[in-house]
């Protein structure tokens, strides 16, 4: 999952983090990638990791859990500020597993994952919606492909 360790992330420009900059949890490397490009970035006015969440019910037990997306951002866009949720996921888990002949555990638990993460999106849709925000996955290809971060922004 794009080196997956936790860290603290510090700011350059904590004025810009809305909630404790103190207490900024990466989960990835690619999350610390994305930190560095909000912190970094002039027209990303205010940027947070993980301070709300969203309730949804979970394919797997039939409860309610509550969901904390990785980062809510505002962005100044030709003048206008818009504001996106946004979920940095590997690739491969957006997308449905490939049912092998044989079930495996690693089948059974990216099917799992991906059903979770289907619930936990589906529910992130429907609060932006209702709230004016744009709701947004980055993958390894926002992240690093041709329509990737500025190169100033990657470690």
């Amino acid at each position: 999952m794009g080196g997956s360790y936790k860290s603290i992330f510090k700011p350059s420009n904590p004025q810009k983090y809305q909630g404790n900059a103190n207490n900024i949890i990466c989960r990835s490397n690619w999350e610390r990638q994305f930190c560095l490009y909000c912190d970094k970035t002039p027209n990303i006015l205010r940027w947070a990791s993980e301070e709300f969440s969203i309730p949804y019910v979970s394919p797997t037990d039939g409860k309610v859990h509550r969901y904390y997306p990785d980062f809510l951002i505002e962005v100044n866009e030709n003048d206008k500020v818009k504001k996106y949720v946004v979920e940095v996921k590997p690739k491969k888990q957006t997308t449905e597993p490939k049912k092998p002949k044989k079930v495996t555990k690693s089948y059974l638990y990216e099917a799992a994952t991906y059903a979770v993460n289907q619930a936990k999106w589906k529910a992130a849709r429907e609060f932006c919606l209702d709230n004016g925000v744009e709701f947004k996955i980055i993958t390894e290809d926002e992240l690093y492909g041709t329509r990737g971060l500025p190169r100033k922004h990657r470690k």
